[in-house]
């Protein structure tokens, strides 16, 4: 089931390596997704000990695919390629082997190999599994970097990187990568270590049996569409908090501050719950009726109180305050007690934000507004709110993208042997060429309503429906039209 391209049933290929079974899932959904911002490839695999963390990530730019990868080690008694303790015959060593497939030969190279606990010259061959990755990256043309660092609180991290010009590369390159990773692992942690273990390579669709978690708590940025430009930000953003000890040794002050900004139901307050999900931090949602107090002095007392908590946070944590211009109106110079009580309420709100990052840097503030004129330009200049992000309501190809995702959340979360929730005739691009604009929002209406007339149908007739049809989307969106 296709139209144009948009695949809503994506493919999963799975193959054995070192003993771990490798589950890829969409490849080609996975490169494409690259072209808008950094993909994590292997977000939810396991770390066999002594290694401690593990990602996979792929980029696209100038022209070229870029894996990147990180192995990180605990303090202490190193194994493997980090008891060396230096980057360059380790490098050498273990770019020759993942590059050509070839044993290390020569005094220096021998004698490295000897130290890092890797098969002696001549032995690839009795090493199968690890000849044939290693083969099959070469074959493609891949010649990775290898490197090597060692943070301040002892923990050592191996970092691979390899390149491949976006015309070039396919699906058999991204489980080509996949395989060096893994085989680099190995080489770390034993013989042995990834023994029983599963590696999804990106996100697989939610299990049948398993019950889904609310869509607007489990949103991920994956699952964004239409806003490749501001998905690439906050993938950004998130980089930065991954890597605290990078951004402390160049004194680099994270942005902290975001204003999301434009018509409603075009997905602000989505896009801060992904963000939170990306980072891995704690979401809070400030409400209006959390600030506004109708009697004098309330409503300051309780910004000061919400940023007093935000301040002992110790988990990394994204604080919504939704309908921004609703909670801080226009700061005008109006004399009257109204325009009083907004000034003092606005004052507040800059005085606690002009501290808050500085005494607890894991704290970002998302705004949202649909009116950004109502909001004091004081408010949300640099250094408060140093990001501004205009969502706009999506353009043809981003609605085609939304429709894309959404369908395939609903047969993710619905499709069962022997239910079939959507027709093979189910086009995301035609659709999105009938709804000029439509939000996100309006999308996700249409689906409901569709959803709804097949179960009452189904429930009225005692009698399956057929599945979801082109026409039943285009009678669906004229409906909404309709009011």
């Amino acid at each position: 089931m296709t139209g144009n391209g948009h695949d809503l049933r994506p493919s999963a290929d799975s193959f054995t390596l070192f003993d771990a079974r490798v589950t890829v899932h969409d490849a080609a959904g996975l490169l494409a997704a690259a072209e808008a911002g950094p993909v994590e490839l292997l977000a939810d695999a396991p770390v066999p000990a002594p290694l401690r963390a593990l990602r996979l990530t792929l980029r696209a730019a100038d022209g070229t695919h870029h894996f990147d990868a990180e192995v990180r080690g605990s303090a202490g008694r190193a194994v493997g390629l980090l008891s060396l303790g230096v980057a360059g015959p380790a490098g050498v060593l273990l770019v020759r082997r993942l590059t050509a497939g070839d044993p290390p030969t020569g005094g220096l190279l021998a004698e490295a190999s000897r130290r890092l606990g890797l098969r002696p010259p001549g032995t690839l061959d009795e090493d199968p599994a690890g000849a044939v990755a290693l083969r099959e990256a070469a074959a493609l043309g891949l010649r990775p970097d290898l490197t090597y660092d060692e943070g301040p609180d002892g923990g050592r991290t191996v970092t691979l990187r390899a390149a491949v010009p976006s015309a070039e590369v396919g699906p058999a390159h991204l489980g080509a990568v996949v395989g060096l990773v893994l085989h680099v692992i190995r080489e770390l942690a034993g013989e042995g270590a990834l023994r029983g273990r599963a590696f999804p390579v990106g996100r697989p669709p939610t299990p049948p049996t398993v019950r889904a978690v609310p869509r607007t708590d489990a949103v991920t940025l994956d699952q964004v569409g239409g806003l490749a430009e501001v998905v690439a930000r906050f993938r950004e953003i998130a980089v930065s908090f991954r890597h605290p000890q990078v951004m402390a040794r160049w004194g680099a002050r994270r942005p902290q501050g975001i204003l999301m900004y434009g018509p409603p139901g075009t997905g602000k307050t989505m896009l801060a719950r992904a963000l939170a999900n990306e980072i891995g931090a704690d979401f809070r949602e400030i409400r209006t009726p959390e600030i506004l107090d109708k009697y004098l002095g309330g409503s300051e007392r309780n910004i000061k109180q919400i940023f007093r908590e935000a301040r002992r946070y110790r988990q990394p944590t994204v604080m919504l305050f939704d309908e921004f211009d609703s909670i801080i109106s226009y700061a005008g110079a109006g004399g009257d007690a109204a325009s009083q009580a907004v000034n003092a309420v606005a004052g507040i709100f800059k005085q606690e934000m002009n501290t808050l990052f500085e005494e607890n840097p894991d704290v970002i503030v998302v705004a949202t507004t649909n009116f950004p004129q109502r909001v004091d330009a004081s408010l949300i200049r640099s250094g408060r709110f140093d990001i501004k992000l205009a969502i706009p309501a999506p353009d043809e190809t981003g609605r085609a993208e939304i429709i894309t995702k959404m369908v395939r959340e609903l047969i993710d979360r619905h499709e069962r042997p022997g239910f079939r929730m959507f027709a093979d005739d189910v086009d995301p691009a035609g659709l999105a060429a009938l709804t000029p604009g439509l939000t996100g929002a309006d999308i996700r209406e249409v689906l409901r309503r569709v959803q709804l007339a097949k179960a009452m149908r189904e429930a009225t007739e005692g009698a399956p429906a057929g599945p979801i049809s082109q026409d039943d989307l285009r009678e669906a969106v004229a409906g909404l039209r309709r009011g």
